[in-house]
């Protein structure tokens, strides 16, 4: 069930900010749990933004409604409004196929499709409704590049996805989502399955993605949120305690609770 306030226009300094996404008193229950409360967030345009804080305080919550995945469990409740360009992606005429197109996600684990790599792409090009053989096959090889996978991949393009080690299965999870050509990817700690160098991997990429697309990614890894992001949000019981960028957050940070979690003096 979804909530929503009543739609405003992104005002004219929204605008100035460059702002992709701006989140206004975002409040979500799952039944009786108040997971999310009040929470408010712009996402700047060409930017990586990293939510932290412990197991349970709403980050992974918080990142699914921005693609309205919670709408799929029954027990849900959101209010608020999430603009994306100017428009509130939960109005009744918004259709989250639509979104969906403009948001991609990537999850913890790899959850390549039981398809060859070429088809992993290929597929859900066909459901957004691209049917010509050429223009898949352009798309394809793109998204691959884009998601330096290009390479290693080239010559085995109709070999089983699961072929693949865990970075590299990672990577074409990435490499699907940028297949459709989205406006932001969200990303729900991408890297936790993944060893050190895979990890490197999906860092470097994640910043040169950050040149044409806005990300959002969940996170554990403190040191991963100071290496990659521009932008921090710590989040404890469901609320934003302090968002800011990640620089001042690690070294200046203005809430105590934020200071005590950065430096493990947590709890």
């Amino acid at each position: 069930m979804v909530e929503t306030s009543e739609t405003t226009a992104c005002t004219p300094a929204c605008t100035e900010k460059n702002i992709r996404m701006f989140v206004q008193n975002l409040n979500v229950h799952f039944g009786d749990n108040h997971v999310l409360k009040e929470v408010s967030i712009d996402i700047i345009c060409n930017s990586i933004t990293a939510l932290i804080g412990p197991s349970g305080c709403g980050k992974s919550t918080f990142i699914r409604c921005l693609d309205r995945m919670n709408d799929i469990i029954p027990s849900a409740r959101v209010s608020g409004n999430i603009h994306l360009d100017n428009k509130n992606i939960y109005d009744p005429d918004y259709e989250p196929f639509d979104l969906r197109k403009k948001v991609g996600m990537v999850f913890q684990k790899p959850n390549p499709f039981p398809k060859s790599i070429f088809e992993n792409l290929a597929f859900g090009l066909r459901i957004h409704g691209i049917r010509k053989k050429d223009e898949i096959d352009k798309k394809v090889v793109k998204a691959l590049q884009a998601a330096a996978l290009w390479d290693e991949v080239k010559d085995r393009l109709h070999a089983s996805a699961f072929s693949l080690s865990g970075g590299q299965q990672q990577r074409l999870c990435i490499a699907r989502t940028l297949a459709i050509e989205p406006e932001v990817i969200l990303f729900d700690e991408p890297c936790s399955a993944l060893d050190p160098i895979s990890t490197s991997k999906i860092e470097e990429l994640m910043i040169t993605l950050k040149e044409k697309y806005t990300i959002v990614i969940v996170t554990h890894n403190l040191q991963q949120a100071v290496r990659i992001s521009d932008y921090t949000g710590f989040l404890y019981l469901g609320k934003l305690i302090e968002y800011g960028e990640t620089k001042q957050l690690f070294t200046n940070p203005k809430d105590k609770l934020t200071e005590k979690y950065i430096t493990g003096r947590f709890g």
